[in-house]
């Protein structure tokens, strides 16, 4: 009995933190000549995957190619699809592109990173709590208290990137999808938010999906990466081995188009 134990405990260590399994999902049809099923445009096709507890996989593709739309049906904002999403852990948190148009403008920092403890439906925080956590993720972001009290429009665009990543922290999830999280930032903040995203990897052993379209950003970040192209998934698999030795010509075309091949 103690060795089956050992042997559940084991299993459930190496369970991969997400895995996609012949994923479909579809959007209501806007417009003639697309792709439909039953009145919708289908978007992703026939996507597999997974993603390694405590790694970071990169996915990479054109714009339109799917990478928001995968982001959004694994944190449960798209519904309507047909496959597998299967999670070792609940709740994953999303950190959009955009942090100025993802955080409420009328909003103090101070409500944006409390509200997701407002409306946690695993526990009830107290004020107390939501105190000691709120201390807790502004030095993990690494954002002084002094900023508390202002409103987004009051940062600039690193501030507001920390603490649209403080916010998606705050529940202390153990699945991070990051979707571009520094393609609006320039090019020294991008490093300082890189920089941050790392040690919090580390630090809080998170798994967690970085998409990107660069693909000098993803090699630096991730452990695999995941190639996409007209919602459909081109190649996958470690990014030395991709980078080095892709299989497929539309990666090494977007390779070639980033100056590393």
């Amino acid at each position: 009995m103690e060795y089956s134990d050992k042997t559940a405990e084991e299993m459930e260590r190496q369970r991969p933190a997400l895995q996609v399994s012949h994923l479909d999902v579809f959007y209501k049809k806007r417009k003639r000549n697309v792709l439909e099923r039953a009145g919708r445009k289908q978007a992703l096709f026939d996507v597999s995957f997974e993603l390694k507890d405590g790694e970071v996989l990169g996915l990479v593709g054109e714009s339109g190619c799917g990478k928001s739309t995968l982001a959004r049906t694994i944190v449960g904002i798209n519904r309507d699809y047909q496959g597998a999403v299967i999670q070792k852990y609940p709740h994953p948190q999303m950190i959009f592109q955009d942090p100025y148009g993802s955080l409420n403008p009328v909003r103090t920092v101070e409500w944006l990173l409390k509200e997701p403890l407002r409306v946690d439906r695993s526990r009830k925080w107290s004020e107390q709590e939501q105190q000691a956590r709120l201390k807790e993720v502004l030095n993990q972001v690494e954002l002084s208290g002094e900023l508390l009290t202002r409103y987004p429009a009051q940062l600039s665009g690193g501030q507001r990137q920390r603490v649209a990543i403080g916010t998606a922290l705050m529940q202390s999830p153990r699945l991070l999808i990051a979707d571009e999280p520094v393609s609006a930032l320039d090019v020294t903040i991008q490093a300082q938010i890189m920089d941050l995203l790392k040690t919090l990897h580390q630090n809080l052993g998170l798994s967690v999906l970085f998409i990107s379209h660069d693909l000098r950003v993803v090699y630096e970040m991730c452990d695999h990466v995941l190639i996409m192209k007209d919602g459909r998934v081109v190649e996958y698999g470690e990014t030395d081995g991709i980078y080095r030795t892709p299989q497929k010509e539309y990666t090494r075309q977007l390779l070639r188009a980033a100056g590393i091949n």
